[in-house]
């Protein structure tokens, strides 16, 4: 008789979170069956081929960590660290990426680099402390592809990020200089005087 499995049995032997199994249920991916109770089992001899596939090709866990400016470096660091505490204790072997500029600039390497593994089918989980960590303006795009790709997505804190503001107003900031940079020249003192005035703005309001 084949044996049956429990989600979590099934999700432990094939290295992937219960999240992500449902994900593969929803697809067709993989099937279940409903006990009376309406709790899901799962046949070994299906499970199996899904694990040696697993086995052979693993996918990885990748964390990401983004600031928008050198003056919030030491966020950066914490949150690092939140990102590496997390998956440790979950137990998974994960890569961390990390990005210094604006929300709003989608050519980051790093994220340039996340993406390509999630759309090369590399990546089975991507954790990030706040959604806007990703981008600014079109972090559901990404979660779409993600979702595509039956990539879990995990954020540790779905709260609003305290630095919202304070980040807002860096990528404004930065947006502003690029222009008054191309506009007026980067070392011009027409230049220096609206980034002067800008920043001075800026803290006024923060």
């Amino acid at each position: 008789m084949n044996k049956m499995l429990t989600i979590d049995e099934a999700a432990k032997r094939l290295g992937v979170s219960t999240i992500t199994l449902r994900r593969w249920e929803k697809a067709g991916k993989i099937t279940a069956i409903r006990t009376k109770g309406g709790h899901r089992r799962y046949a070994l001899a299906d499970i199996e081929p899904h694990a040696a596939h697993q086995a052979t090709e693993p996918l990885s866990t990748i964390a990401y960590a983004r600031v928008s400016s050198h003056d919030q470096k030491a966020d950066l660091e914490r949150q690092k660290q939140v990102l590496e505490m997390y998956c440790a204790t979950q137990g998974w072997q994960f890569r961390l990426v990390a990005d210094l500029g604006s929300g709003m600039n989608y050519h980051k390497k790093g994220l340039r680099s996340l993406l390509n593994t999630i759309i090369e089918g590399k990546c089975g989980r991507l954790v990030i402390t706040h959604k806007d960590r990703l981008l600014r303006f079109g972090a559901e795009l990404v979660f779409a592809i993600c979702e595509a790709k039956n990539v879990e997505v995990i954020i540790i804190n779905k709260g609003d990020d305290t630095t919202f503001e304070e980040d807002l107003a860096q990528d404004v900031l930065e947006i502003i200089t690029v222009f008054s940079a191309r506009l007026y020249g980067s070392r011009s003192h027409k230049n220096k005087k609206i980034i002067d005035g800008i920043k001075e703005v800026v803290e006024q309001n923060q």
